[in-house]
């Protein structure tokens, strides 16, 4: 079975073709902005075009944009591809490749937010178990409450940083590392924000004035 990740949902453009579970084809790059440009003339350059029998896409947390943009272009090419999709998440992802090599205790995975924020998660020593949900807390609240010496992913050293001590592991999502997460349990196509929106509806801003 033939399995094309796409992963867009932070700075990377991270693109696989996996073939039982074996990367035949694979991009990945930080390439900060222009998901939307570079994305599908990567998934063309894969074997066969990145022809396959299903797709997972990166839900988020993340990247509003980007996130958005890799789910969309999932769903155009599974619809033209008449195959499945579904979703997974950066911040298990990322997990998963971390406890590779995290040494002992939980661990904690950090994306970049908007507004301040990071988007946060803590796993279980294995990178899979889930110990909270998916979160979004302003920097330096995150700094006075998170525990650990060791933080991993993308918004890692923002947090280091901010907190004055500890180790960043700036992981960022890679689909070739699809496989490490291919057991847990798929999630819908649909963006995962982390956040509530920046707009509200005009109900909610009159009840709020």
């Amino acid at each position: 079975m033939r399995l094309l990740v796409i992963d867009t949902a932070t700075q990377a453009l991270s693109v696989a073709l996996l073939d039982d579970g074996v990367a035949i084809g694979r991009f990945h790059e930080i390439v900060g902005r222009g998901h939307a440009e570079a994305l599908l003339p990567v998934i063309a350059a894969l074997p066969d075009g990145g022809r396959a029998d299903a797709i997972a896409v990166d839900v988020g947390p993340g990247s509003f944009t980007g996130v958005r943009i890799g789910i969309a272009a999932a769903k155009a090419l599974a619809l033209a591809w008449h195959i499945p999709v579904h979703g997974f998440s950066a911040l298990a992802l990322v997990a998963a490749k971390a406890a590779q090599t995290h040494e002992d205790g939980p661990l904690t995975v950090m994306l970049t937010g908007g507004h301040g924020e990071l988007f946060w998660q803590d796993f279980a020593k294995d990178g899979v178990t889930p110990l909270t949900r998916p979160a979004s807390t302003p920097i330096a609240t995150l700094a006075e409450q998170a525990n650990g010496t060791t933080f991993y992913g993308p918004g890692a050293d923002v947090l280091v940083t901010a907190k004055g001590t500890g180790t960043a592991v700036t992981l960022y999502p890679d689909a070739a590392d699809y496989p490490l997460i291919a057991a847990l349990p798929s999630l819908p196509p649909t963006p995962i924000y982390g956040r509530e929106a920046d707009a509200r509806p005009m109900a909610r801003q009159g009840a709020a004035s």
